[in-house]
Formats: structure tokens, C-alpha cells, sequence
């Protein structure tokens, strides 16, 4: 009785299941002695939203209770008095979910009493292990949280993609004008980062715990928080935006047209913040392909606006941030809609609570010092490039932007670490977070050398798209070779990231990302000034750049997490 509500003395229930797969369905008699004259029935039936996915991006344990919208929301459907009502219930204490996996552990004499992603609860024996099976099921899971979350991650630098594929059409002022606006819109969003990952990480870590209404709770206050700092960010911006784009080298034309851009994208940043915040709630509950379908309809929104907008209505690059901006809102609202009615189904209060958005806050700040460090090192790889030389620069940027979108990648495998780690630890399964950590790592590892790989091979060619100088192209090629080489590096390194963002050791993460980073800052100085004029070919410069970038930025960040993982502090 106490696994369907409490039990209450006087009931009495009969149960009844059946072993589907991925599923348990189950039906039980409830009768309840008269206590008092006014004793009644009541049935309920218990479903979880699950906006159209499948079992392919979720734990085989997720429930899939119907097509519709309505079964979809977390209705009850409450039968008292003879009436038949539905309702959203606001407390649900009911989960019996049951996957394949642990059906078949059960059968095999396997009785580790699990949750509802498959995970061992706090306390239970969890030396159990299926050897080969085991490893497939876990990089199965990985892959199906890992390759949604790409999609995801490229969004915001999509829209930009689409802007700038539209706005050329306009003329060269506009063109420049894009790229001083969408340089601060990116800085200033990319900033904010942390308040996917911190989210991520507090929900998975709360519903491995079961304290599924408070890791709910958790996500709502990030969207409170993602909303107040996306307001003053975007009020900020609009205010600042003529004397920040004339720091970034405006002028004339070119400062009158960034402007524009700046002022009409940056209103959507609220949006676009309520959009991580929002990402962070679903990678916590493992449900992801909501989050690509997003990004999917964002793109296609943006780039329907922007046509409309730039070159059927002409409203010039205005029309393109508007479009942008309007891209961003609709994002956030086609997922902050169902997360609000799927913590209310868990009965989380949509108030903002100030103890909760300060909380969420203090969480944040970590990983907003760590992004801040990784942020400035990229600065001041982009200056000791531009001392190198314009041609040296020139090629920079093309391997730069290249390598920016394949991080996305790695960064995705990250993120699974991330989310299954966190929900293990929530459960207090030690012995399972070392084998998803390890297994994550290797994800990261085999990721980073199969991309790698493509990289340096396409960038033996990729020049041609990039520059119609051949002295540039071979920069390209050199320092694409040159960054191909070391991705597998930066595979492991970014799937140990996430992980030790899953486990929430944010404050170890800020100081080595800060010590590093300041090393390496040190390291670059001296080589724009002290080295590179002893460099007599942009070839060699370009090398030892990139050479520098890996060896000391990620490879100082790899051997952090290398010594972290050494020791169990992470997972305190």
C-alpha cells in the first residue's frame, strides 16, 4: 500500500501488472472501510506530459501514456461522487515506472530498487553489472541525450548565420554593422550560459534524489532568474549600444547600421536567456528533443521573418534583428509554456521566490567566472593573432568559426555526462556515476578523434571556401591540421567539464578555469611580442599559435579535471 500513496489503515488494495516493454501497466482495486459517514471513492489515473517524443531520447523508464495534448499535460482524470473529472494534478507522490532494462535485471535476480531513469536509489547495491550490455545500454543513452542537444546548441550562431546570409544582400555597411552587432549580442548571451548548465544540473540532481516537485521548483526559479537578468541585459544594451559598437571600431555608416541591429535583437534577449534556463529543465529530466524541435522552429521562423522582413518589406538590417528578435521570443515561450504546466502538474508554485532565484544566482556565479576566464582567453588568442599579422588573422578566423561550431559537438557529450551524472549522484549511487563518468570520458575521447579527424581532412580543402588567396588558404589548412590533432584532447577535457558541472563542483571549476586561463594569457602576451618576430613565416606562426591555444588552455583545463577525478571531492 505505501508504494500507491501511503496507506492508510482501514484500506485495502489489489494489484495487478504487466510487463510491457519500457512500460509497466498496472490496475488496482481500492476499497476503503467506512470510517466515517462520509468516507468515498475515489480512482485516479496518473500520466506525465511528454509532448510527442518517444523512448529514443528518453530513459526507457519514461512513461508514454498518450497522443494528445490533453493526456499529455500531466492530466488526471479523478472519478468522485460517480463524476468522471480531468484535472492537473499538483502533487504527484505516484511513480511506479518500470523500464525494459530493469525488467530484465529483475528477472536475472537483480532486485537494486531503482528510479524512474533506470538509476539505483541512495543506499541500494549497485555492484551489479552486465557487462558489454551494460556498456552499449550507457552509450546508447548518452548518444540519445547528446545528439538533440547539438541541434540545440547551434542555434543562437544559426541565427546569425541566416542574418548575415540575408543582410549581404543589403550592402558592405550593412554587412560590417552585422558584425559588430552580432559580436556583442554573442558575447553578451554566451556570458549567460551558465544558467542552462547550473539548471541542468540542480534539477537532474534533485529527481535522482526523488525529490521530483523540488528539482521542478529548481527550474522555475532559473526562469525567474534567466527573465530578470535577460531584462536588464537587453534594457542595458539598447541604452549602450551606440558607444559599445563605436568601441568595436564603428563609424559612419557602418556605426549607424550596427546600432540598428544592436538595438532591435538585443529586446529578444530575455527570451534567449528564459531559453537556456528552459533547456536546463528538460536536459534534467532527460527529455531533449523537445529542445531541438525548438531550434528547429526558431531557425525556420528566422529565416521566413528575415525574408519578409529585409527583402520583400525592405525594412534593412532593422528588419533582420526584428526578425531575430521575434525568433528568440518564440523559442522561449514554446518552452517555458510546457515546463510552467509540467511543474505545475508537479505541484511547483510558478511565484518567484526570492530565496530560490538568489539561490539559483549564487549557483551561477561560478560558471559565469569560469565562462568569463575561457572568454578572455579567447580575446587574447584574437590580439595575439592580429599581431601576428592580417594574413595570420585573416586565417584565424576561418579556423576559429570552424572550430567554434564543432566544439558544439564535443560540448553535447558533455552535457549528457552532465545530465546522467547528476541524476546518479541525486540518487546517491557512487559506484554509477564512476562508470557513467568513465564511460562519458570515453564518449568525449572517441567523439573528439572521429571529428577531429573529419576537421583536419576537410581542412585541407576548406580554404577555397574561406579565401580566394592561396598564401590564406594555407593558413587554413595549417592551423585546421593543427587543431584536428589535438580534438580528441578537447573531447575528453569537455565530457570531464560536464561532469564535474553535473556533480555541481562549480567552485573548482571557476578557480583552475581562472588559473589557467591567466597562464595562458601570460604565455600569449609573451608570444605576440617576445616570439613571433623571431618567426620568420606566417605558416610557423599560425602553428605555434593554435599549438599554444591547445597545449596550454585545454590541455591545462584537461589536466585539472584529470587531477579532480583523481579523488571523489567532485562528487561531495
Amino acid at each position: 500500500p505505501s508504494s500507491i500513496g501511503g496507506g492508510v489503515a482501514g484500506e485495502r488494495y489489489r494489484m495487478e501488472t504487466k510487463r510491457l516493454p519500457a512500460s509497466v501497466h498496472f490496475s488496482f482495486t481500492y476499497e476503503s472501510a467506512p470510517r466515517h459517514a462520509e468516507s468515498k471513492m475515489w480512482i485516479e489515473k496518473i500520466s506525465y506530459p511528454h509532448f510527442g517524443d518517444n523512448s529514443g531520447d528518453n530513459p526507457l523508464s519514461y512513461p508514454h501514456t498518450g497522443d494528445n495534448l490533453v493526456d499529455s499535460l500531466g492530466i488526471t482524470f479523478r472519478v468522485h461522487n460517480r463524476c468522471l473529472r480531468n484535472v492537473v494534478r499538483r502533487d504527484m507522490r505516484v511513480s511506479v515506472h518500470i523500464d525494459s532494462s530493469d525488467a530484465k535485471a529483475t528477472s536475472s535476480g537483480d532486485t537494486t530498487r531503482r528510479d524512474g531513469f533506470g538509476t539505483p536509489h541512495a543506499g541500494a547495491n549497485t555492484n551489479t553489472s552486465n557487462g558489454p550490455t551494460d556498456a552499449r545500454s550507457t552509450n546508447r543513452r548518452i548518444m540519445a541525450l547528446a545528439l538533440p542537444t547539438f541541434g540545440q546548441l547551434i542555434a543562437e550562431p544559426t541565427f546569425i548565420l541566416i542574418d548575415t546570409a540575408i543582410v549581404g544582400h543589403i550592402g558592405d555597411a550593412a554587412l560590417a554593422g552585422l558584425s559588430i552587432g552580432s559580436t556583442i549580442i554573442l558575447t553578451a548571451v554566451g556570458l549567460c550560459i551558465f544558467l542552462a548548465y547550473s539548471t541542468t544540473a540542480q534539477v537532474a540532481h534533485l529527481l535522482g534524489a526523488g525529490r521530483r516537485r523540488e528539482g521542478l521548483q529548481a527550474g522555475i526559479d532559473g526562469l525567474w532568474l534567466a527573465l530578470s537578468i535577460g531584462t536588464v541585459l537587453g534594457l542595458g544594451l539598447f541604452a549602450a549600444a551606440e558607444p559599445l559598437c563605436r568601441a568595436l571600431g564603428g563609424q559612419g555608416e557602418v556605426l549607424e547600421q550596427a546600432v540598428t541591429y544592436t538595438r532591435a535583437i538585443v529586446l529578444g534577449a530575455p527570451g534567449m536567456l528564459m531559453v537556456y534556463a528552459a533547456n536546463g529543465i528538460f536536459r534534467g529530466l532527460q527529455k531533449v528533443r523537445i529542445t531541438l524541435i525548438a531550434a528547429v522552429g526558431g531557425a525556420v521562423v528566422n529565416t521566413a521573418l528575415d525574408v519578409l522582413f529585409v527583402i520583400v518589406l525592405n525594412w534593412g538590417i532593422a528588419g533582420s534583428g526584428v526578425a531575430t528578435l521575434i525568433a528568440q521570443w518564440f523559442m522561449g515561450l514554446f518552452l517555458v509554456i510546457p515546463a510552467i504546466l509540467w511543474s505545475r502538474a508537479d505541484g511547483a508554485s510558478l511565484r518567484p521566490r526570492l530565496a530560490g532565484i538568489a539561490a539559483a544566482g549564487g549557483d551561477g556565479l561560478p560558471l559565469f567566472i569560469r565562462t568569463l576566464a575561457i572568454r578572455a582567453a579567447m580575446v587574447a588568442t584574437v590580439a595575439c593573432a592580429a599581431r601576428m599579422g592580417t594574413a595570420v588573422l585573416a586565417g584565424f578566423q576561418a579556423v576559429n568559426s570552424s572550430w567554434n561550431f564543432a566544439m558544439n559537438m564535443l560540448d553535447s557529450v558533455g552535457i549528457a555526462g552532465q545530465t546522467l551524472v547528476a541524476t546518479t549522484l541525486g540518487a546517491g549511487s557512487v559506484q554509477q556515476a564512476r562508470r557513467l563518468t568513465r564511460a562519458t570520458g570515453r564518449a568525449g575521447l572517441v567523439t573528439g578523434a572521429v571529428i577531429g579527424t573529419a576537421f583536419a581532412v576537410v581542412g585541407l580543402f576548406a580554404g577555397h571556401f574561406f579565401s580566394p588567396t592561396p598564401n590564406i588558404q594555407t593558413l587554413i589548412a595549417v592551423g585546421m591540421v593543427t587543431m584536428g590533432i589535438f580534438f580528441p584532447l578537447q573531447g575528453w577535457m569537455m565530457a570531464i567539464d560536464g561532469i564535474l558541472i553535473g556533480a555541481r563542483d562549480y567552485r573548482y571549476l571557476a578557480g583552475t578555469c581562472t588559473l589557467t586561463a591567466v597562464v595562458y594569457v601570460t604565455l600569449i602576451l609573451i608570444l605576440a611580442n617576445m616570439v613571433t618576430p623571431a618567426l620568420t613565416s606566417d605558416l610557423m606562426r599560425t602553428a605555434v599559435l593554435w599549438a599554444a591555444f591547445n597545449v596550454v588552455l585545454m590541455g591545462g583545463r584537461g589536466l585539472s579535471n584529470r587531477l579532480r577525478m583523481r579523488s571523489d571531492a567532485w562528487m561531495k
